[in-house]
């Protein structure tokens, strides 16, 4: 019994410190953007890819990856993801340009996949009972809020002390010593009866991912017109569109399309897409503006996020105590619609304003985001079976990653990047703000889809019973 409970312990504290690294890593990327920009004489377009290299492999793999764990374990799944990215974060802190940086970005998002996609199916496995595992699942969850509070903070700090290679380097350490706890406490778990990998599925995701993100990103300066814009457009459509027929068709989906007749389930998607794609991949662009325009230090820019990380946490905390008094449509609709507000406010400042100009619309959408996050989760494991909730944390994750890779591109297509190279912080500014406003457009649109979707979790559970029986019964009718 004392061998299972370290075992347990054991589990829980590496799953927590890996997701708190790959976490971390999103967010300290930001506040040394600028810093990466001028030692590796680059642009805002090679910046962009900093953060949707990364975002764009962990969103397009992470389902595939946890279909893999489920067949060939988990514990060796979780590990070899932790080699890659742990090797991948020392070739980042050695890479001479921009090009190299980003393609290394690719493969430590294809680590942290591996990581993200059997994090939740490791702690299933060690915490089958219901009541241990929320319990492990609060401080996995916690443990995922704190790291991306401080984050910003953390890497403005390492930036400003010893520069931007630090934050890779930092990753260092962390992943060899989570290597070490992985190979001696967490055990080793496999489905007895895995899905099959769906690799036709997974390679029309990649590729129609890939070219929308990379039509948007390069739109401005190739010309939205263009004949090499409109055909990377049109490719992507046609891809996604092949990705869903495929799903659809397909014995073992790794998109299950039918948890999204669930309407819990797919307001959830839609709402972790809308606040990816609006707040957390603006947060780049507001950075940027930090440093550039109003002359910040990485660390003084890191400060300036967190008053509105703490009220964050704070608010989260609050949230999860009242989670059975107001129910989660509310906290998530609502949660969201103060995005939404906090976004248009930060549009406010101009290109001679005072920090704190920033801070009013940065504390509502933290407010927000701290009310969201708890709700959305239990959202979108509630509203399936039991046995599900493993596939759900990984659609759900796709829908976050995926709406930061298309918010940064898409937004960042709003905001003329050749501005802060010519000086120009006046034309910079202008397009920051047409950004922030198209950010709460879609914060706004995602409030509206959760207010009308999201139903109470006993209730999404009946429903996703009631889809599976129905599917179980067309599957055995005779075929005509």
């Amino acid at each position: 019994m004392q061998t299972a409970s370290k075992h347990r312990s054991w589990t829980l504290a590496v799953v927590s410190l890996a997701t708190a690294m790959l976490m971390l890593d999103i967010a300290v990327v930001n506040t040394a953007i600028s810093d990466m920009g001028r030692d590796l004489h680059t642009g805002l377009d090679g910046l962009k890819w900093v953060v949707d290299a990364y975002t764009l492999a962990l969103a397009a793999v992470v389902l595939t990856t946890g279909s893999l764990a489920d067949r060939l374990g988990r514990k060796l799944v979780f590990a070899t993801g932790m080699a890659v990215f742990t090797l991948s974060s020392a070739a980042a802190a050695a890479a001479t340009d921009i090009t190299m940086l980003n393609i290394i970005r690719a493969v430590q998002g294809l680590g942290a996949a591996a990581m993200f996609a059997t994090s939740m199916a490791l702690l299933a496995h060690e915490f089958p009972q219901a009541q241990e595992r929320a319990k492990a699942l609060a401080v996995y969850g916690a443990t995922i809020g704190a790291s991306f509070a401080v984050g910003p903070l953390v890497g403005g700090a390492l930036t400003s002390a010893f520069g931007w290679r630090s934050i890779f380097i930092i990753n260092i350490p962390i992943g060899i010593a989570a290597l070490a706890i992985t190979r001696k406490y967490v055990r080793e778990s496999r489905d007895p009866q895995p899905r099959r990998i769906d690799w036709a599925g997974q390679a029309a995701l990649t590729a129609g991912l890939f070219l929308l993100v990379l039509a948007l990103l390069r739109g401005n300066d190739v010309g939205w017109g263009s004949s090499q814009i409109v055909a990377q457009l049109v490719g992507a459509g046609v891809l996604l569109a092949i990705f869903v027929a495929i799903e659809r068709r397909v014995k073992d989906p790794m998109l299950p399309l039918g948890l999204f007749k669930v309407p819990s389930f797919a307001g959830a998607q839609i709402a972790a897409f809308s606040i990816s794609a609006s707040l957390f991949a603006v947060f780049i662009y507001a950075t940027i503006y930090l440093q550039q325009v109003l002359g910040l230090s990485p660390i003084e820019a890191g400060l300036i996020y967190l008053p509105g990380t703490f009220l964050n946490a704070a608010v989260s905390g609050a949230t999860a105590s009242v989670s059975d008094k107001i129910s989660a449509r509310v906290m998530v609709s609502a949660g969201l619609a103060l995005v939404a507000g906090g976004l248009l406010m930060m549009t406010v400042p101009g290109a001679h304003s005072s920090w704190l100009a920033i801070e009013p619309g940065l504390l509502i959408a933290m407010i927000g985001t701290g009310m969201f996050n708890p709700a959305v989760i239990a959202v979108a494991l509630g509203s399936v079976s039991e046995h599900q909730s493993g596939l759900a944390a990984g659609v759900n994750d796709t829908f976050r990653q995926a709406g930061i890779a298309v918010g940064v591109a898409a937004l960042g297509a709003m905001i003329p990047t050749a501005a802060l190279a010519k000086g120009d912080v006046t034309s910079y500014v202008s397009g920051l703000h047409n950004a922030l406003a198209a950010g709460a457009g879609l914060a706004a649109v995602g409030a509206i889809a959760a207010a009308y979707l999201i139903r109470p979790v006993l209730q999404g559970r009946r429903e996703s019973a009631a889809i599976q029986v129905q599917a179980q019964q067309v599957a055995l009718e005779p075929c005509a």
